[in-house]
């Protein structure tokens, strides 16, 4: 899937939070949000990068990918199992 393509129905500004805030609003956010949902998080914390796929995996929700910007952060796409 391409990720530009990607429609997200939720988007959760984590930029500037560091772990784990940033996975600690995702999961509030997904809380939030019905099955098939998508969440956009933007997030700066370097360690997000493995705590958000991990996260996907234990909790059946998937992610759809992973997309670095040049103005230095990343934007996760999360599809609510």
């Amino acid at each position: 899937m391409d990720i530009e393509s990607i429609k997200s129905d939720e988007t959760l500004d984590a930029r500037g939070l560091s772990c784990p805030m940033p996975l600690l609003k995702t999961k509030k956010k997904l809380k939030e949000m019905k099955s098939g949902q998508i969440l956009e998080v933007w997030g700066t914390d370097p360690g997000s990068k493995n705590d958000i796929p991990d996260f996907c995996k234990k909790n059946n929700n998937e992610l759809l990918g992973i997309s670095d910007e040049a103005q230095g952060y990343s934007r996760f796409f999360i599809k609510k199992g």
